[in-house]
C-alpha cells in the first residue's frame, strides 16, 4: 500500500524552490504494513566501540606519516612508513600483534586509493575517511598561518578522530559484488568520456581537411568509422579505390542497405577536396591515423565493460528493483544500484541520499544574506548517475515529463529542472530500495493524484 508522507521541514523552508515546493510529498509504504520500519523521529545512536588505539595517517605517494595514541591516553607516537605493500603490511601486522587483535581506529584523508584498498584486508582496523575540506578547515583553525606538513596533518587527523568520533561514521565497505560493480560502472563512465573526447577531436580534424568522411564513414563513435579512416585517411585515396571494394567494406561492417551504400558511393564520386595544401593534409593524416586506432580500442573496451557489468548486475538480488525504474536501462540501472549499495543501514532517510549524491542544495546564511546553491563537495560520479537518470526518465515517464515541464514553466533552466526531478526520484528510489520492492508507476501516480498537483492533472495517465 502506497501512502504519502510530507517531506522534511528543512526542505519546505529552504527554498530550493526548483526542487521541492511546499506542497510536494514523498512516497513510502504505510508504517502498519512494514513492522520493521524505522520509527519516525527516533535517532538510533551508533554503537560505541572501545578502540585499543587511535591512528592518524597522512598518506603520500612515497611515504605515509602516522601518529598513534593508545586508548590509555599514552604519549603520541610518530613514524613514517614507505608506500610499499611490504612496509605497510609489516607495520600493521606489528600493530595488531601489539594490541592482541583488538580493534583500532584510523583516520585518513582519502576516500579511495592504494592505502584504502590495503586496509580492506584487516577486519580489526576501522577506517574513518575524513574529507579533505574538513581537515583543511580544522588545520586552518589551529594554524592560521597556513603552515602544512605531513606529520602535522597525521596528528591533526588523530585529534580530529578522537574528539569527534560521535560525529563521523566508520567506513563500512560494501559486499565484494557491489564494490566490483561500482568500480566497473565508474571506469565505464570514464572510458565513455574518453570516447567523446576522441570523437570530438576526430570530427574537428576531418572538418579541416576531409569533410566528406563525416558523411561517408558513418557515425564516428562506431568501429566502422575507425576502420574507414584507417583504410582511407584522405579523399584522394578514397576516390582511387574501386566501388566494389568500398561496397564490400560497408557490407562487411554491417551496412547492408543498398540505397544507403549507393548514395554514399555517389557522394564519394562527386566529392571535391576542401584543400590540397600538403602542410594541412599530411599532419592531419598522421593525427587521424593516431586517433582512429585509439577510438577503436575504446569502443571495444566499452563493449567489454557492458558485458561484464551485465553479468555482475543480473546476479545481484536488488537488480529487479533498479531495473524497474523507467529510463534506467542497462547503463543507468547498475549505476544507481552501485550508488545505493546493499547496506540498508547506510542511509536513514532519502535526504541523506540526496546530500550524499550532491543533488540536495546547500544553504548559506549570514546576517540578512542567504544563498542557496548546488552542492560541490560530493561524489561527481554519484551525482552524475542520479542526474543522468532523471534526464533519461523524462523520455519514458509521463509524470516525470510533467514535473520537468512545470519547473521549466517556472523559469528554471534545464539542469535545475533535472536536479529537481532527480531529488524527487531519490525519495522514490530510496523507499523502493529500503523496502526491497520494485517501482510501480500506477501505484505512485494514484498516490500523487490524491494530492492533485496541477502539473499532474494535465497528463493523460491512467489510474489503473
Amino acid at each position: 500500500m502506497w501512502t504519502l508522507e510530507p517531506h522534511d521541514a528543512l526542505w519546505s523552508g529552504n527554498a530550493y524552490s526548483d526542487v521541492v515546493p511546499s506542497e510536494d510529498f514523498s512516497i513510502r509504504v504505510a508504517a502498519d504494513q512494514s513492522p520493521g520500519a524505522r520509527l519516525k523521529g527516533v535517532n538510533m545512536e551508533p554503537e560505541k566501540i572501545d578502540y585499543a588505539a587511535w591512528i592518524g595517517l597522512d598518506w603520500g605517494s612515497y611515504k605515509n606519516a602516522l601518529c598513534l595514541q593508545s586508548a590509555d591516553s599514552g604519549p603520541v607516537e610518530r613514524c613514517t612508513v614507505e608506500q610499499k605493500p611490504e612496509a605497510l603490511h609489516s607495520w600493521f601486522m606489528n600493530l595488531l600483534a601489539r594490541f592482541d587483535g583488538r580493534k583500532v581506529a584510523i583516520a585518513i584523508e582519502q576516500t579511495r586509493g592504494a592505502v584504502i584498498h590495503f586496509l580492506l584486508g584487516f577486519d580489526s582496523v576501522h577506517v574513518f575517511r575524513i574529507h579533505p575540506k574538513s581537515l583543511k578547515n580544522y588545520r586552518d583553525a589551529l594554524h592560521p598561518s597556513g603552515a602544512k606538513d605531513d606529520p602535522t596533518d597525521a596528528e591533526l587527523l588523530l585529534q580530529f578522530l578522537r574528539l569527534h568520533q560521535d560525529r563521523i561514521k566508520p567506513w563500512i565497505p560494501d559486499e565484494p559484488p557491489i564494490r566490483l560493480l561500482l568500480r566497473l560502472v565508474e571506469f565505464r563512465r570514464k572510458i565513455v568520456g574518453k570516447r567523446v573526447r576522441l570523437t570530438n577531436e576526430l570530427t574537428q580534424l576531418l572538418k579541416e581537411y576531409f569533410p566528406a568522411a563525416l558523411d561517408c564513414a558513418g557515425d564516428l563513435d562506431k568501429a566502422m568509422a575507425c576502420d574507414f579512416l584507417s583504410k582511407w585517411p584522405t579523399l584522394e585515396k578514397l576516390q582511387k579505390s574501386r566501388p566494389d571494394t568500398i561496397r564490400k567494406f560497408y557490407q562487411e561492417h554491417g551496412s547492408r542497405r543498398r540505397d544507403v551504400i549507393e548514395e554514399r558511393l555517389k557522394q564519394i564520386r562527386s566529392a571535391l577536396p576542401l584543400t590540397t595544401d600538403a602542410p594541412v593534409i599530411e599532419p592531419s593524416v598522421f593525427m587521424v591515423q593516431s586517433i582512429a586506432p585509439q577510438l577503436h580500442s575504446v569502443i571495444e573496451a566499452i563493449a567489454q565493460f557492458d558485458q561484464r557489468i551485465k553479468e555482475v548486475f543480473q546476479k545481484l538480488p536488488d537488480a529487479p528493483i533498479f531495473s524497474s525504474f523507467p529510463g534506467a536501462g542497462p547503463a543507468l540501472a547498475p549505476r544507481l544500484l552501485a550508488a545505493m549499495g546493499t547496506d540498508r543501514s547506510r542511509f536513514s532517510s532519502s535526504l541523506e541520499v540526496a546530500e550524499y549524491s550532491g543533488i540536495a542544495p546547500v544553504t548559506e546564511r549570514s546576517g540578512k544574506s542567504k544563498w542557496v546553491h548546488r552542492r560541490f563537495a560530493c561524489s561527481r560520479f554519484v551525482k552524475q548517475s542520479f542526474h543522468e537518470f532523471a534526464a533519461e526518465s523524462i523520455l519514458y515517464c509521463g509524470w516525470a515529463r510533467g514535473y520537468y515541464d512545470q519547473k521549466k514553466t517556472e523559469g528554471k533552466h534545464h539542469h535545475a529542472a533535472v536536479r529537481a526531478l532527480a531529488y524527487r526520484w531519490i525519495r522514490i528510489i530510496y523507499r523502493c530500495w529500503k523496502d526491497r520492492i520494485p517501482y510501480d508507476e500506477d501505484k505512485y501516480v494514484k498516490a500523487l493524484r490524491q494530492r492533485k498537483p496541477a502539473w499532474l492533472e494535465s497528463l493523460p495517465i491512467s489510474e489503473s
